[in-house]
């Protein structure tokens, strides 16, 4: 991984073996971004996608494996009143299934790159945008009485 900081936004190359979400959060930690948004694109090997089930309270996982397009990612940065690290991220993915082309997308838990990722990473400026724990659902809200 390496990364360039150009005015306000971050320029982050993932490459062969990084986990994308791990990297995003130590380039956070590492810059001091409390709060930022992010896309990007690139390939994946393997990619972990989970869909909230609001009947039971829990996330399901899928786990996607092969040559992976990260079609699209975008997510977002928080942090607690602890300072602990969050994201929630959502991407979209295309591979083939023998002769068929197929999609997955949803929230992803982690991904790794297979070849590279390309990344803009953007901080919130002027502010900071927290995170508030929901009990009903078990995860965390933008909080902005930070």
């Amino acid at each position: 991984m390496d990364y360039r900081k150009y005015g306000d936004a971050v320029y982050i190359r993932m490459d062969r073996g990084d986990e994308i979400i791990g990297g995003i959060l130590d380039v956070c930690r590492k810059e001091k971004i409390m709060s930022a948004i992010f896309s990007g694109i690139g390939g994946c090997g393997k990619a972990y996608i989970q869909t909230f089930i609001p009947e039971t309270g829990e996330f399901e996982m899928n786990e996607l494996t092969g040559m992976l397009e990260l079609v699209s990612m975008n997510g977002n940065v928080v942090t607690d009143d602890a300072g602990e690290y969050y994201h929630h991220t959502h991407a979209l993915f295309s591979y083939k299934d023998g002769e068929q082309h197929c999609v997955a997308a949803g929230h992803i838990k982690a991904m790794i790159v297979s070849y590279t990722a390309e990344i803009e990473l953007r901080p919130v400026i002027g502010g900071t945008i927290g995170r508030k724990y929901d009990e009903e659902t078990g995860t965390g809200f933008w909080d902005f009485n930070q």
